[in-house]
């Protein structure tokens, strides 16, 4: 069984996916169920958690309306503006809703590297406690020195990073990310994905060997109860093909022991998302 955490959803716009560039024009297009369900039955996947692309509330509804209609979209990693008045009244009405499985922000495309510190944010997370959603981290390595405040801030929330916080693969660097990830990992609160990477190294030359220390840092720091297995599709496929990545993830874990794999693979999942 696998379950992969992470993967999107859309019908292409240029205004919407501007975050899309020249060297993803691969991705310009429509990405739905059908294309992943075919995806999946190749690679014997059992289930997704959908994940936001897009900061509307629309972008809410498309996905729970898909994972409504398609039995192996396990739940959906939503967005709502914590900054707004209405946030309240959101988070109630989407807890009403057990495929909402939780929030996030593109805090990645925020010019601020404290945007996660902003008093508006943080009481728009605080309302988080009573609804049992998690709360998903997307941002650049850059940005952890805030994240490490952010999330001492909340000890009752669950947390998972997303794309293990972007390192700087392609460029070598990983000394002060890994630093970094050690402190956060020491909150239990705070669960990782491996994901995400093969786009963080060089598009054209990445090998698996490039990887391994990045990923073996997060084992180390978070170890193999609090880290799930996502794809990133169809972002991915600027790097490589879902089996590249299957591959990855499966050499990764042929560290592990069966129960490990089991946990990284889809049990951890099952829990922290409910499902």
């Amino acid at each position: 069984m696998i379950i992969d955490t992470h993967q999107h959803f859309w019908y292409y716009n240029p205004v919407n996916h501007d975050w899309i560039d020249n060297e993803m024009a691969t991705i310009r297009r429509d990405f739905l169920p059908e294309d992943l369900k075919q995806v999946y039955k190749e690679h014997d996947i059992t289930g997704c958690i959908a994940v936001q692309a897009d900061q509307t509330l629309e972008e809410n509804s498309f996905l729970l309306n898909l994972a409504a209609e398609h039995d192996f979209i396990k739940g959906v990693i939503g967005w709502v503006d914590f900054q707004s008045d209405s946030v309240q009244n959101e988070l109630e009405y989407y807890s009403e809703m057990p495929l909402m499985k939780g929030y996030r922000h593109v805090v990645q495309g925020e010019p601020d590297n404290s945007f996660l510190l902003r008093k508006s944010f943080l009481n728009g997370i605080s309302k988080l406690k009573n609804t049992g959603a998690v709360y998903e981290i997307l941002v650049f390595s850059h940005q952890l020195p805030a994240v490490l405040e952010f999330i001492k801030l909340f000890p009752e929330q669950q947390f998972v990073i997303d794309h293990m916080a972007k390192p700087y693969i392609k460029e070598g660097y990983i000394d002060s990310w890994a630093l970094l990830m050690r402190a956060i990992a020491k909150h239990e609160n705070v669960s990782c994905k491996i994901s995400g990477m093969i786009t963080e190294a060089d598009y054209k030359t990445w090998k698996t060997i490039d990887l391994m220390p990045y990923v073996n840092v997060v084992l180390e720091a978070f170890g193999p109860q609090r880290i799930v297995y996502g794809s990133d599709w169809p972002v991915c496929l600027v790097a490589g093909s879902y089996a590249q990545v299957l591959s990855v993830a499966r050499d990764f874990a042929g560290q592990l022991s069966k129960e490990e794999r089991e946990l990284f693979f889809y049990k951890n999942a099952q829990r922290i998302y409910t499902i």
